[in-house]
């Protein structure tokens, strides 16, 4: 598929005939495009990197080089998940990169949200950027670019086909075998591939992570705080059978702190908000009231599971007024 436009009389990938027919379509595509060529790819863990990701090891294998940055704002157990599928299960020549030190020195004492984003993007890139000039004859550059991408660059809301902001050394070609769906038929085409659901259903996660979900400037020990009760209140929806029921659903620990309590002692620690919603279009999002025994129990659990929180909080808000990140 060369086009940016969407055919008209494309059918909606929504079984799994139509997932695998459209993978097929796809390997003698990416075989055609790419040759004996070498291509490049930003695996991120989310849904679009590891579809694409699953679709070139099938189709090239070995001539695939799969680059995973790990920044540290990432949820629990995702870089290790990234590891085993990928690595371990689809043998892909997989390049790990611990940056998370790195990352996290950069955003010591930054408080501005916007600040924070532009930090996470550019190193994002360096990083990125370096290890490309590690590896030879590197032709192609792959992008989990999905169909509302282009739309929303037509429409100017955002830019495509922008690489990320790549040094101009980089002269790749650009393959994007899943541009022309939307985001429930990459997830139809990656149950197909046989990735896993944690994974093929994946919830929205934004570019810059839990650094949003940290707000105020980013400490080691309230990031930790963060992806443990995030940990948590995932664990507690999947028990609930909520998760899938509910479009999205996390935790925040903003930079202030409350009086509390704990083993008899005063305490000043921070506060956990519980934010889950739903929507159709992001433009407007309502809450998701939780019965009263799962908020019981995940009160309970953050409290004392999880080091320096002693409050939590539910937030019921609608956007509008509100945004769905804090930041």
């Amino acid at each position: 598929m060369q086009t940016d436009v969407r055919p008209a009389e494309m059918a909606r990938i929504n079984t799994p005939e139509l997932a695998n027919a459209f993978i097929e379509e796809q390997l003698q595509a990416l075989r055609a495009q790419i040759g004996s060529n070498k291509v490049l790819l930003a695996l991120s863990g989310g849904v679009d990197s590891s579809v694409v990701a699953a679709l070139l090891i099938k189709a090239i294998g070995k001539q695939l080089t799969c680059v995973h940055v790990n920044h540290g704002l990432l949820r629990k157990g995702e870089p290790e998940q990234v590891i085993k599928v990928f690595g371990e299960e689809l043998g892909a020549n997989l390049i790990y990169v611990d940056a998370v030190d790195r990352f996290l020195d950069k955003l010591a004492g930054v408080t501005d949200p916007e600040t924070k984003r532009k930090i996470i993007g550019k190193e994002f890139i360096d990083v990125f950027a370096e290890e490309a000039r590690k590896l030879d004859d590197i032709r192609f550059l792959a992008q989990g670019t999905i169909y509302p991408d282009i739309l929303e660059s037509v429409a100017g809301i955002k830019a495509h086909h922008n690489v990320g902001g790549m040094p101009e050394e980089f002269d790749f070609e650009l393959v994007e075998p899943v541009k022309l769906l939307y985001k429930d038929e990459v997830r139809c085409v990656g149950k197909a591939l046989g990735l896993p659901d944690s994974m093929v259903y994946r919830q929205p996660f934004p570019g810059p992570g839990l650094g949003v979900r940290c707000p105020g400037a980013i400490t080691r020990d309230r990031l930790e705080a963060v992806r443990e009760s995030d940990a948590i209140l995932r664990e507690e929806f999947d028990k609930a059978g909520l998760a899938g029921k509910v479009w999205q659903y996390f935790t925040v620990v903003p930079d202030f702190k409350s009086t509390g309590i704990k083993d008899g002692k005063r305490t000043f620690s921070w506060i956990c908000i519980i934010r889950a919603i739903n929507t159709v279009d992001v433009v407007e999002v309502t809450p998701e009231y939780l019965p009263a025994w799962l908020i019981d129990r995940l009160v309970r659990r953050i409290t004392t599971e999880v080091e320096g929180i002693s409050r939590v909080l539910v937030d019921y808000t609608p956007k509008p007024p509100a945004t769905v990140e804090y930041e």
